[in-house]
């Protein structure tokens, strides 16, 4: 199952939620982030918490969420946004009519730099609990009807 996270930035939120998916899905799932203005790099921040968490940091880079609508780019089953403003924007009309959802937390990459680790550790605790929620939901097992309101299960289950 292919999942798309999107942000403003692809700094943060949805390089958190991309190495989540991979990690948490075992393989059945292929999980990839984007944004609508790209930071160009991932945020340290991000990369920190992941490899305190013994999750993988390799490859994880910022990039323009054009990418995913080239020829050849991997068609989607889920597309979720998890900032407010990439969630009000218009996004590209993804092929496949993928289910949506929207998981909005707050940017931890604008937390004050004596507050940023533990805002990044909220962050990732809390689209853990999301990712594994939706998991154990049967996200990928679900037809394309269900994937939605698993989605949204998920993250009103699943708040702190």
């Amino acid at each position: 199952m292919n999942i798309l996270i999107l942000c403003t930035g692809n700094s943060a939120r949805s390089i958190l939620g991309e190495a989540l998916f991979n990690a948490r899905g075992a393989g059945a799932v292929s999980a990839y982030s984007a944004g609508s203005k790209p930071k160009g790099a991932p945020h340290p921040g991000a990369l920190a918490v992941l490899e305190k968490n013994g999750l993988s940091t390799d490859g994880l880079r910022s990039k323009t969420w054009l990418e995913f609508e080239a020829e050849g780019a991997p068609v989607m089953e889920a597309v979720i946004t998890v900032c407010d403003n990439a969630a009000s924007e218009p996004c590209p009309v993804w092929p496949g009519a993928p289910a949506r959802a929207h998981w909005g937390l707050p940017d931890p990459a604008e937390a004050s730099e004596a507050a940023a680790r533990a805002a990044f550790e909220e962050t990732f605790r809390a689209l853990d609990r999301r990712v594994q929620a939706a998991l154990e939901a049967g996200l990928v097992e679900a037809g394309p009807a269900e994937r939605s309101a698993i989605l949204r299960r998920a993250h009103e289950g699943a708040h702190p």
